[in-house]
């Protein structure tokens, strides 16, 4: 790995800055990386330290406006296209996420449109249609599963679909789970069509048999997304397969948790037990 610039962080210290960001803010994502071969590892947390640090301009900046937010976030895309041409990076998080995307051929597209939706969140804190929020989430999640797959390194082009879809999956669980952290937020990521068509009201925080209805159908159609996501992994080496299932039987467990709670997303987080993470992995890593 590269030397220090001047003033710059060493790779090896962008790296760990990027698996630290995973490790603290995305436990299941981190636990997964474990299936993989240990040189791969460091890559995939610099793609989640990319997506965290945007995120974290958008939720985390304190107490400041959406204009000012907004420029923060366009500096910190500004800076890693500005970093990737010319391929190096002095930013702690950068400096990695520009190696991993030179590293692999990862299309810059992806990270514009990942900015974008990250955009929208500062302006939308509500989608009318599932169709909306599809056009929000193709930045958001699918264009995730596209920035992982040269990493995972797929034996036809047919593994595009299936990528977008599972991050779309994995959108949509945390959608359900977070439902009263994003009502904090100022944010319902439900689509309006689906709540007035079973008359539930995500506000009034209450487990009502109109919630519970609501919550049903959308288990059912992010279940959906799952299913099309699984057709992929017989276009990916077993090294690779092994970590994608993991995660999927991991972040999809949530959506059992989330009906064992009766759909009870208010008072508490549906979360999948680290035992249950280390043991999904150990046997990935086991038995594939």
């Amino acid at each position: 790995m590269s030397a220090p610039g001047p003033t710059g962080p060493t790779l090896e210290a962008s790296y760990a800055r990027c698996r630290e960001l995973n490790r603290c803010n995305g436990t299941t994502y981190y636990a997964a990386t474990f299936a993989l071969p240990r040189a791969k590892r460091p890559h995939v947390h610099a793609l989640y330290g990319f997506c965290r640090h945007a995120d974290d301009i958008v939720d985390e900046l304190g107490p400041v406006g959406a204009d000012a937010r907004a420029r923060a976030l366009a500096d910190f895309g500004d800076r890693f296209f500005v970093d990737l041409e010319r391929g190096d990076s002095d930013d702690p998080v950068l400096k990695a996420v520009v190696h991993t995307v030179r590293t692999f051929g990862i299309d810059p597209d992806a990270f514009r449109r990942f900015l974008r939706s990250m955009t929208m969140d500062l302006t939308i804190d509500r989608y009318e249609s599932f169709a909306d929020l599809v056009d929000y989430m193709d930045g958001s999640a699918a264009v995730i599963g596209e920035m992982m797959l040269p990493i995972l390194e797929p034996t036809s082009p047919a593994a595009v679909v299936p990528a977008r879809d599972l991050g779309l999956a994995f959108q949509l669980t945390n959608f359900l789970r977070d439902v009263g952290e994003d009502l904090d937020r100022g944010r319902v990521y439900i689509p309006q069509e689906d709540i007035r068509r079973f008359g539930a009201d995500p506000h009034a925080r209450a487990v009502t048999p109109d919630w519970q209805r609501l919550l049903a159908f959308e288990i059912e159609r992010t279940r959906g997304f799952y299913a099309s996501a699984d057709t992929g992994v017989a276009y990916l080496p077993p090294t690779s397969a092994r970590c994608i299932r993991a995660a999927r039987r991991m972040y999809s467990g949530i959506l059992d948790r989330i009906e064992d709670a009766g759909g009870d997303v208010f008072s508490r987080r549906c979360r999948v037990p680290t035992s249950r993470k280390v043991l999904t992995v150990a046997r990935a890593v086991a038995f594939g």
